[in-house]
């Protein structure tokens, strides 16, 4: 009976899925481990977030997740530095939809915090690790790294070591930051196999 009832939920679903190209304008459909990824414009994401979240015959009312991807060693890099993917999950239908967006690096998109409101700790998450900045968003700051911070950590061309170091002086008796500082050693390497 239940997997009947999952049939039923399926087949509802695919036959109104026609009709989301009709109300959202899709510019690719990838579908990966049955899971749906529509890239769209950022410009239309707003409208295609309230249409999915309130339209009967979808119903995502559940925004699981907003990643960041840094594009910048990839093939797509000539056009785009980040990709934006929205995770949302349909309890009624139990489906899963990803939209995803492509943003230059000095490109800015409208907080969905008006559509979902857990987006709020999302976008910060992005914005903290990535820099990607939303536009009206009610509380822009950082959430994972200290106030201070210099940079941004899941960027590809952050360094490995960061831009400075924190650590413990024993002499002042309290933490201090200062500038990081690498050794000649460590920044050239002999790249021979010293077995051989």
């Amino acid at each position: 009976m239940l997997y009947f009832k999952f049939r039923q939920k399926i087949s509802f679903f695919q036959t109104y899925s026609f009709k989301f190209f009709s109300i959202i304008p899709i510019i690719f459909t990838q579908k990966f481990y049955n899971e749906l990824t529509y890239i769209i414009n950022k410009k239309n994401l707003i409208f295609s977030l309230t249409c999915l979240k309130m339209h009967l015959n979808y119903q995502y009312k559940l925004l699981s997740c907003i990643s960041g991807v840094d594009l910048l060693y990839s093939s797509l890099n000539s056009n785009y530095r980040f990709s934006l993917v929205y995770d949302l999950l349909s309890l009624q239908y139990n489906t899963r939809l990803k939209l995803k967006i492509f943003l230059n690096e000095l490109s800015t998109v409208l907080s969905s915090t008006v559509v979902f409101i857990n987006a709020n700790w999302w976008e910060r998450e992005v914005w903290d690790m990535f820099g990607i900045w939303f536009e009206n968003h009610p509380d822009l700051r950082r959430i994972l790294t200290d106030y201070g911070f210099d940079g941004f950590p899941l960027r590809k061309d952050f360094p490995l070591v960061g831009y400075s170091e924190v650590l413990y002086d024993f002499n002042k008796k309290r933490i201090i930051s200062k500038p990081c500082e690498l050794s000649q050693d460590f920044r050239f390497f002999l790249f021979e196999n010293t077995w051989s």
